[in-house]
């Protein structure tokens, strides 16, 4: 029997009909999901942190991402539209992600014996994700709806004072860790899971994967914390002038408009 006719005789069930390719679809819009989601935490993370390089350099990215340098003007809907795009994708992939996690605790505990049976250190590090995962459920998206519903109000001081007099810290702590945790881990078994990266040598190749995720995990955990800890800083000296904007002290350059009509 050639390649082809073994692939269509699987395709098939015990009565000769082609079983449904919904699953693959699913999954594959799951995995794609997953990647934009992670790619995405990965770059917020580091626009986030700019925070780092002062209030002014903050300040500053917020105003691009509102379109200041492009219209000669601020306008927040545009984050709210980027936010609404990544809450819909969230959305998706948590929905699709759900058809994988166990329905009741006896399936539960067959897989968590399934575990400790295989000891398997991708099979615990979907464990850890899945755990993550639940936990994204609750944390990112309140998150995501404060931002939907206040994309006008983020800078240096009105973050910080989100952060540190409004009580989030505790909220973006755990989802700090939660995000980057299931975010290293799912792009490390997407990795896996579709061949990237592989060399003649799949254990060694995965042995480096791991090397590299952990590597980047425990690097943007210590980013987000120390960025965690610089608006905390500014929400502290910032406590009793709550409300107060951040004004640039740098003459902001002309729009791109303009200059491209200069």
């Amino acid at each position: 029997m050639n390649p082809p006719a073994r692939i269509e005789r699987a395709a098939t069930d015990d009565r000769g009909r082609r079983g449904s390719a919904m699953p693959a679809r699913l999954d594959l819009v799951q995995s794609a999901s997953g990647l934009f989601l992670g790619l995405f935490m990965w770059g917020h993370m580091v626009l986030v942190a700019s925070i780092l390089l002062g209030k002014e350099a903050m300040y500053t990215i917020t105003r691009f991402f509102e379109g200041y340098y492009f219209f000669g003007q601020s306008y927040p809907a545009l984050v709210t539209a980027i936010v609404a795009f990544v809450f819909a994708m969230f959305i998706v992939h948590a929905l699709l992600a759900m058809r994988k996690f166990p329905g009741n605790y006896r399936e539960y505990r067959v897989m968590r014996q399934h575990k400790r049976a295989l000891r398997h250190t991708d099979t615990s590090l979907w464990f850890i994700q899945a755990y993550t995962g639940f936990a994204l459920f609750f944390l990112g998206s309140v998150h995501l709806y404060i931002m939907l519903t206040n994309a006008d109000n983020i800078g240096p001081y009105a973050s910080a004072d989100r952060v540190w007099s409004q009580y989030m810290w505790p909220l973006y702590l755990l989802l700090l860790l939660a995000v980057e945790f299931h975010g290293g881990i799912g792009l490390y078994r997407l990795a896996v899971k579709w061949g990237w990266f592989e060399s003649d040598n799949p254990a060694r190749s995965r042995l480096w994967l791991q090397r590299f995720k952990w590597a980047l995990t425990i690097f943007l955990v210590t980013l987000g914390l120390l960025t965690l800890a610089a608006y905390m800083k500014i929400g502290i000296e910032h406590a009793d002038r709550l409300g107060e904007r951040y004004e640039s002290h740098v003459s902001i350059s002309a729009p791109m408009q303009q200059r491209s009509l200069s």
